[in-house]
Parts: C-alpha cells; sequence; structure tokens
C-alpha cells in the first residue's frame, strides 16, 4: 500500500469501497485476462439477487501488534475479488485476508499466498493456527469445542519477513458464488478449475495493491499440495507471474499413491505408526524411525509384493507389523499385515476404549462406539478444533477487521468436497512440479510434515520428491519432519522451528 494512501484507507471500510480494483476495466484495455469480465458495461436499474447479496466493500485497518522484542505495525485488509466468465457475467467472488507492514519497499519485500485443503477448508487453520499476526492455540490433546475462542498475538507470524495474504476458495470461508447454475460449480468445483480460478485471484490480488515487483511465494497445506505446483505452473505460463518459492504443509501430492490397490501406502504410513507408539514412551524425531523407514522401503515392502499367496512372506510381515505398532498380532495376521488407518486407529488403544486421532495419532479420545468394528465417526485430533477455530475466525474479522460479512463462515465446507470433481485419474502434481522446477532453475520448494500424519504421511512425500530428475537437488528442494501431526504448528517446538526454515527460504 502506497504511503501516499495511507491516511485514506484507514477510513475506506465504508465509504471508498466501491471502487474496486476488480470492477471491469475500460472497454480500451485489450490485456484482459482470460475469465475475468471485460467490458465496462452498464449496472442495472434494479440490483440483481447476487447484487443484494454482494459481501461488503474491503475495508483496510490500521494495526499495531506488539510482540517479544519488537512491535509490528501493519496495514490488515478484509476483503473480496469478483471472478467473471468469458462473457463477462460475474461467477464468485474470492475473500481474502492481507497484512502488509508498514514502512517496507514493495518492489523487494515478499508476498506469500496462503490456502488450505480440502478440498472445502478455508485458510483460518494456517492463518490463525500458524502465520497469521494473531494465533489460536490449537493443541487437540488441550482443546474442546468450549475453549475460549480469542486469538492472541502471534509471536511466531511470518510478518517480520513478508506479507500475508490468506485465500478462501470459493464455498469456504464467506467466499461464495453469485452465478447460480451448475455449471459453474462444475467448474469452479474441479481440479482445474480451481487451479484456473486462485491463479487469477492472486493475479488480481497484486494488481490491486500494486505488488507486481514483489517476490512471490505460495503456501498450500494438504490438498494444497495438488493445487501448489499446479498453481505455480498456471502463474508462470499463463498469468505471467512468476513465483520465488512454494511452501508445501503436510501435501499429498499424488493420490493414487495413498489408496486404493496401491502397496505404498501401507509403506508411507508405517513409519507414522511406529511412530505413534514410541511417542507414548518419550518424545520422537524422525532421526530415531530410521530403522522403520529403512524396513518400509526394504524388506517389507519386497514381501508386500509377493502378496498373500506367500503365506511365509505374508505371516512374516504381519508379524513384524504387529511387534513395530503394538497392534495384536491376531489383528495384524488377520489383515495380512496390510493395515489401513481406519484399522489402525480403532485397535492401537481398543482396550481401554480410546480412538487415535486421524490428524494426529498422537491425540487419544474417547470412542463413541467402542464395541463396533464399523462405526468410525469421531476424530479427536480435529473434531475438537472447529468451533473455537470458527468463532475465533469471525471474531477476527468482524470486531477486530472491521469487516461483517452476511451469511455463515464455513471452516470446513462439506459439501464442496462431496461435489469436487477429481477428473477421470486420480489428481496428482508431480508433473507439474517437475515442469515448474525445470522452468525455473532459482526456485525452491520447501516441504514440511509431521511425524503423527495419518492422513498425509510423511514418508509419502519423501518416497515422491526422491523420483524428481538429478536437477532437484538441496538445497533446492528440502523436506523438513516435527513432531506433531497435520497441523504439526500447533506444537510450539514445531511452529518456531518451521518459521526459522522459511525465513532461511526467503533470504
Amino acid at each position: 500500500m502506497r504511503r501516499t494512501s495511507l491516511a485514506l484507507i484507514l477510513f475506506a471500510c465504508g465509504v471508498m469501497g466501491s471502487a474496486r480494483a476488480d470492477d471491469p476495466p475500460p472497454r480500451a484495455q485489450v490485456t484482459t485476462p482470460a475469465g475475468q469480465k471485460g467490458g465496462a458495461g452498464q449496472a442495472p436499474s434494479t440490483p440483481s439477487a447476487a447484487e443484494q447479496h454482494r459481501l461488503p466493500p474491503d475495508c483496510s485497518t490500521k494495526q499495531r501488534l506488539d510482540l517479544p522484542g519488537r512491535t509490528l505495525s501493519f496495514i490488515a485488509t478484509a476483503g473480496s475479488i469478483r471472478l467473471f466468465d468469458d462473457k463477462g457475467e460475474p461467477e464468485a467472488d474470492i475473500v481474502y485476508t492481507s497484512y502488509q507492514l508498514d514502512g517496507t519497499d514493495r518492489g523487494t519485500r515478499p508476498v506469500t499466498f496462503f490456502f488450505n485443503g480440502g478440498p472445502g477448508s478455508s485458510s483460518a487453520w494456517l492463518q490463525l493456527g500458524n502465520a497469521g499476526p494473531w494465533r489460536l492455540p490449537i493443541n487437540a490433546d488441550e482443546v474442546t469445542p468450549s475453549t475460549f475462542p480469542e486469538a492472541r498475538p502471534n509471536a511466531e507470524t511470518w510478518l517480520d519477513f513478508t506479507d500475508l495474504v490468506f485465500l478462501d476458495p470459493v464455498g469456504t470461508g464467506y467466499s461464495r458464488f453469485v452465478r447460480t447454475g451448475d455449471d459453474v460449480r462444475k467448474r469452479l468445483y474441479s481440479v482445474e478449475g480451481d487451479v484456473n480460478a486462485l491463479a487469477l485471484v492472486v493475479r488480481r490480488w497484486l494488481e490491486k495493491h500494486d505488488r507486481l515487483l514483489s517476490p512471490k511465494y505460495i503456501a498450500g497445506e494438504s490438498y494444497g499440495g495438488i493445487r501448489g505446483p499446479k498453481l505455480v505452473h498456471q502463474l508462470q505460463m499463463r498469468q505471467g507471474i512468476g513465483v520465488k518459492g512454494l511452501i508445501m504443509v503436510s501435501p499429498l501430492f499424488d493420490y493414487s499413491q495413498h489408496g486404493g490397490t496401491s502397496l505404498l501406502q501401507y509403506v508411507a504410513r508405517l513409519p507414522s505408526y511406529v511412530a505413534t507408539l514410541r511417542e507414548a514412551e518419550g518424545p520422537v524425531k524422525r532421526a530415531d524411525l530410521a530403522d522403520v523407514e529403512a524396513y518400509a522401503r526394504g524388506e517389507f515392502l519386497v514381501d508386500l509384493i509377493k502378496g498373500q499367496a506367500d503365506k511365509e512372506a505374508t505371516t512374516r510381515l504381519a508379524d513384524k507389523i504387529a511387534a513395530l505398532t503394538g497392534i495384536d498380532q491376531a489383528v495384524s495376521r488377520r489383515l495380512a499385515g496390510r493395515i489401513d488407518r481406519a484399522e489402525f486407529r480403532r485397535e492401537f488403544d481398543r482396550k481401554n476404549g480410546k480412538l487415535i486421532g486421524n490428524y494426529d495419532s498422537s491425540v487419544r479420545g474417547l470412542d463413541p462406539y467402542p464395541d463396533s468394528d464399523f462405526s468410525l465417526s469421531s476424530d479427536p485430533s480435529a473434531d475438537r478444533l472447529l468451533a473455537p477455530l470458527t468463532s475465533a475466525t469471525v471474531d477476527l474479522l468482524t470486531r477486530k477487521l472491521n469487516w461483517r460479512p452476511d451469511g455463515s463462515y464455513e471452516l470446513i465446507n462439506h459439501t464442496v468436497g462431496q461435489a469436487w470433481d477429481f477428473g477421470r485419474r486420480p489428481p496428482e502434481s508431480l508433473s507439474e512440479l517437475r515442469q515448474i522446477l525445470a522452468t525455473d532453475a532459482k526456485m525452491k520448494l520447501l516441504v514440511g510434515h509431521g511425524l503423527f500424519d495419518l492422513v498425509t504421511p510423511y514418508l509419502g512425500s519423501q518416497i515422491a520428491l526422491d523420483q524428481l530428475p538429478p536437477f532437484v537437488s538441496a538445497p533446492r528442494v528440502k523436506l523438513v519432519v516435527f513432531p506433531g501431526g497435520h497441523m504439526f504448528y500447533s506444537r510450539d517446538a514445531s511452529r518456531q522451528a518451521f518459521r526459522a526454515e522459511v525465513e532461511a527460504m526467503m533470504n
């Protein structure tokens, strides 16, 4: 934000918001990117239903954050960017929350764009759990739905070294469709349509805030492993936007390796299963699992490939898995050593009537159906966080940032995931990852994982990254693994260590 306009933006929320950077450009401009409105048009005399429910004007406020050893003064903006189809008709409003530090050179100051996964998850997890100016403790072993939901100053905010833009894809947060019809939903609720939309939003935000010259980074979590490389490729090749670095938090790069009949799913999860048992006995680091990783990628995989027709190999691996994970030997033999997530979560502490977390297997919770072999409806590592994180996000936007949309805030919108078009084959982004790293020899990739994440296990990313061509090597590509689960940043030490890795990447 240029200093000449600083005094104006402090009172812009209700007065100047109608002058939006994503308003249709004049007809004389012919460089409008595909999918954005190209003509000025005439405002209808009677507002449409979509216009009547349009999100509030963008609101910018000046904020001050007192943190240990320093004070941060910055401009916080909550607002939205409207997307249009090729005919110039409005399709969706995409909400963003941005934080730009005062007194910096916008040409050299990095800016990082964040999104979460799902599909169907808002960016609140990364904003209020990890990198934003304010943080809500989301330790699943301590938080309950009734936890006081006020976010407090975040000593580990990334705002010290990069400006922050948190994006909510359509259907999440307050982002919404402004046009009815199945065609627009089918397009934006798809792998490619989602990436195309986010690429446009990134470009429009950069134009809107005069940040095209800034060093740019992309950070995504979980399904963000699919979005991230594809988004960078889209920005490079179609939007004319270069990206200096890609930051992946608990990503999944290839769906085909983590389900169905793939044997790699058992290989990838085994170290995390073992880490769950060893964590119960004392702190665990990745180095403590070197023996398990070697077994998983060696003898275990060889025995798996032999199949159950080889009874000796099957018994050998089943008994080894029981010894490593603590699962009852009879159960392991019944499953031929092929223990999926649901079985592990139910069987690990069945004797105490406990379920372990899906997103963080070090977290235990009461099993609502302790006698069932089928029902598995609760996740103690995630369900406890939904209420406090939702309330904290709404409170931040409405009270602190003075932006008050109508409707409900969607922290996780399951209807998005149910409607999502993954394509004809399981989605993967390793193809785009190869391309973007080859296209820009200076671009960096940082991948962070938690040891106890059963949804996107760290060894799965290690296996995927090991398949990249020889030109992709350290320090350009780095995988770091911390104690914790899918949201490993909920642990103080892990959050601090990951922040240090990100800052080093940008310097």
